[in-house]
C-alpha cells in the first residue's frame, strides 16, 4: 500500500476540467504512483458542476471579500457551496501525507491564482483557490505542491521528501504517540534539520529535551507543525556542506590520510558547485558500510527516499 496523497483529479488525467480536458502530470502518474496511493478529488465536480461547464473565477468585491463566481455572470456565486464541500471533504483527509494541486485553478491553485476585481482588472499577486486555501488552513503541516512547480527539480525533491517524512512520522507514532517514539523520530532527523533549518534544529532540540514537561498530545501536534514547517526550507549548499563535514568527523579515526583527503575534496567540490550532493553521499555511505555506526545508520539525511526516484541527481 502506497503513501496516501491527495491530488487534483485532472492532474491524474481525469477529464474533469471546464473544457472536458485534463492536466495529466507525467511525473505524478508515471513515477510517484509507484510509491503514492493517490486520492483524486475535483472540488468543482464535487459541488455538482457539470463537465464541460462555464468557467469560474475568483472575484474580490469592493469590501475586500473574495468570492467564487461564474466568469460571465457574477451573480452566480459558488463560494458557500465550495466552502461547505471543502470543509466536509477535508475533515476526512487526516491520513494524507501530501497533496498535489492544479496550478492557476480558482478552486485548487496554491498561489498566484488570478483574482479579479469588478472592473475586470486583476489584483497583483493573486490569491489561492478556495478549496486549497481551506486545505492549507486546516492542515498547515501537510506538504502541498502545484503540478507545474513539480517541474523544478529542487521543489520536486523537497515536496517528495516532505511526503516521505510525514509518512515516516505517522508510521513511527503508530497511532499512539509516546515520548520514546517522538525522541526516536527526532534523533533520526537531526541531520535533516541541520541541513534544512539550523534555527529549527536548535529550537526543536530544546523542545525535545523538555518533552517530559509537556502533555504528550500537545507536544505531538506542536512538534509536527514546527518540524514540517522547518523542512519546507530547501537545504542549501552551505547547510548541506556543514552536515557533510559533520559526517566526515565520524570517520576521522578510521580513514587513512588519502581517504580523508578524498572525502574532504569531494565535499568542497560539492560546496563550490562542481559535484552533486549525491557524489559526496555515495562516498560517505561507502565508508559507513566499511565502518558501521548505529547513529549514522539511522540518519534519514543519508537515505531519505528510494534512490529510484533519482531526486538528488540535480542537487
Amino acid at each position: 500500500m502506497g503513501i496516501p496523497v491527495g491530488v487534483s483529479a485532472c492532474v491524474m488525467g481525469q477529464k474533469v476540467r471546464f473544457d472536458g480536458g485534463h492536466k495529466r502530470n507525467l511525473f505524478v502518474e508515471e513515477q510517484l504512483v509507484e510509491y503514492f496511493d493517490f486520492q483524486p478529488i475535483c472540488p468543482e465536480v464535487g459541488i455538482g458542476l457539470p463537465v464541460p461547464r462555464p468557467t469560474i473565477r475568483l472575484l474580490q468585491r469592493s469590501d475586500g471579500e473574495e468570492r467564487l463566481v461564474a466568469t460571465k455572470d457574477i451573480t452566480k456565486d459558488y463560494t458557500d457551496e465550495m466552502i461547505i464541500f471543502s470543509d466536509k471533504k477535508i475533515s476526512g483527509l487526516d491520513n494524507l501525507c501530501g497533496y498535489v494541486v492544479c496550478a492557476k485553478s480558482p478552486t485548487c491553485g496554491m498561489e498566484r491564482v488570478k483574482l479579479y476585481i469588478e472592473n475586470g482588472n486583476t489584483v497583483p499577486g493573486g490569491s489561492a483557490g478556495v478549496y486549497t486555501r481551506r486545505l492549507m488552513e486546516t492542515m498547515p503541516w501537510l506538504p502541498v505542491e502545484e503540478d507545474g512547480r513539480l517541474q523544478d527539480p529542487f521543489l520536486r525533491e523537497n515536496f517528495v521528501f516532505r511526503v516521505f517524512t510525514l509518512n515516516d512520522f505517522y508510521q513511527t507514532m503508530g497511532g499512539e504517540p509516546t515520548r520514546g517514539k517522538l525522541i526516536n523520530f527526532h534523533s533520526r532527523y537531526k541531520l535533516v534539520l541541520m541541513a534544512h533549518c539550523p534555527e529549527a534544529y536548535k529550537a526543536l532540540g530544546r523542545m525535545v529535551a523538555d518533552i517530559s514537561n509537556w502533555d504528550i498530545d500537545e507536544f505531538y501536534h506542536e512538534y509536527r507543525l514546527l518540524f514540517m514547517e522547518a523542512i519546507k526550507n530547501r537545504a542549501n549548499r552551505r547547510n548541506n556542506t556543514n552536515v557533510l563535514m559533520h559526517l566526515q568527523g565520524y570517520f576521522k579515526r578510521y580513514l587513512d590520510k588519502e581517504q580523508k583527503a578524498e572525502l574532504a575534496e569531494i565535499i568542497m567540490d560539492y560546496r563550490h558547485g562542481n559535484m552533486p550532493l549525491l557524489a559526496a553521499l555515495t562516498l560517505i555511505n561507502h565508508h559507513l558500510r566499511m565502518h558501521p555506526d548505529d547513529y549514522l545508520k539511522d540518519q534519514v539525511f543519508l537515505n531519505p527516499y528510494p534512490q529510484e526516484l533519482k531526486l538528488r541527481y540535480a542537487m
